[in-house]
């Protein structure tokens, strides 16, 4: 079983995966007209536009505060899945 399960492995994790995630990315690309092309701009003049109000979080501190939640969370759970497969030294 665990030979099987290796070989599977070996198949899904090399060219298999590659060409599904390329193949993903061109298909909703082009279904969605290439929209992170087209508004790119507006993205851009979105996230860098200022506060109406003292109070509240302007676009791009959304967008910071967002992304370092991400980050953060990524790197406890990678840290966490290094010490679990390799042990405490995994981690550095």
């Amino acid at each position: 079983m665990t030979e099987l399960i290796s070989k599977f492995d070996d198949i899904l994790y090399t060219w298999c995966l590659i060409y599904l995630l390329a193949g993903a990315g061109i298909f909703f690309s082009v279904r969605t007209g290439f929209v992170q092309i087209r508004l790119f701009g507006e993205s851009l003049k979105c996230m860098f536009e200022k506060k109406q109000t003292e109070k509240g979080v302007s676009s791009f501190q959304a967008l910071m505060i967002a992304t370092a939640s991400r980050v953060g969370t990524g790197n406890m759970a990678g840290v966490a899945t290094a010490i679990v497969a390799g042990g405490p030294g995994a981690a550095f």
